[in-house]
């Protein structure tokens, strides 16, 4: 009879730097030299369909939905674009999600950080009043050019956008005030005829409206403005170009000490000096 023999093989201990490095890390915290969690998406409202249900999403399509969720505010400055959780809920893979997000860096509305990923462009509180200065010498040479051009069609659709702009503020509902105020402003700027220009104002307010100004201001400081728009459409419907350049020359005057005020501890804007572009 053949016993086997086992032979114990005596197991030392696991280091103590080995120890911290496999423990699990506690909720909120992580280990390693810089790399954060993975960003999660915010709650998103329903995504547009696309146009041809069967194929799916197409790349431009894609493109215009990160966009226009950016633009309405569904994704707020500094919020993570994780390009697995988009290509999910678009149902494609990740390359037509990282070319969008590429073209939406060269809009200004997204950047890319080393060791954490795509997220939307979070702007200091002086590049903020920097585009606002630029947005107000824009529309002003929009406007001068287009109260001449102005047509019965075009008062039309200034007058409507009023109207909603009026109820916003009558409603108290500074999220369609804040949307109807930029429908406002363009409808007063297109006549002028000049695309470029007028596609320079459009890229600059794009620029700004991640951080959703508007939303952010008082009950009665939006009465005060809505003023404003009033004496710019009478000025517009008269085809008067001195009052209507004086009256926007006073509402941006008004729109530059509301953006001063904004809060800048909330996480909406970025520190100063970071050294990053607009």
């Amino acid at each position: 009879m053949i016993v086997a023999r086992t032979r114990v093989i005596s197991i030392p201990p696991r280091p103590q730097f080995l120890r911290r490095c496999f423990r699990r890390p506690a909720p909120g915290r992580y280990y390693g030299t810089s790399v954060p969690p993975r960003p999660r998406l915010p709650r998103l409202p329903d995504l547009t369909p696309p146009q041809d249900a069967r194929r799916g999403y197409s790349q431009q399509e894609i493109l215009a939905e990160l966009r226009r969720l950016i633009l309405a505010g569904n994704l707020p400055p500094g919020t993570g674009l994780p390009l697995r959780e988009f290509a999910q809920r678009f149902d494609v893979s990740a390359i037509p999600v990282r070319e969008s997000l590429q073209t939406l860096i060269g809009e200004g509305l997204v950047e890319h950080r080393p060791n954490f990923g795509y997220t939307v462009t979070r702007l200091t509180a002086s590049e903020l009043r920097e585009l606002y200065v630029v947005r107000e010498r824009l529309e002003s040479a929009a406007l001068a050019a287009a109260v001449d051009r102005a047509g019965p069609e075009d008062h039309r659709i200034a007058t409507e956008s009023h109207a909603r702009l009026e109820r916003a503020v009558l409603d108290d509902d500074p999220a369609a005030y804040h949307r109807e105020t930029r429908t406002f402003h363009l409808a007063l700027t297109r006549p002028s005829g000049m695309a470029r220009l007028v596609h320079m104002l459009e890229y600059a307010w794009n620029i700004t409206e991640p951080v959703q100004p508007m939303v952010h201001v008082s009950a009665a400081e939006r009465a005060v403005l809505h003023a404003d728009h009033s004496r710019q459409l009478a000025a517009f419907l008269t085809g008067d170009a001195t009052e209507l350049l004086k009256a926007t020359e006073q509402h941006h005057a008004r729109l530059n000490t509301v953006v001063e005020g904004l809060p800048t501890d909330t996480g909406l804007f970025a520190e100063s000096g970071d050294g990053k572009d607009i």
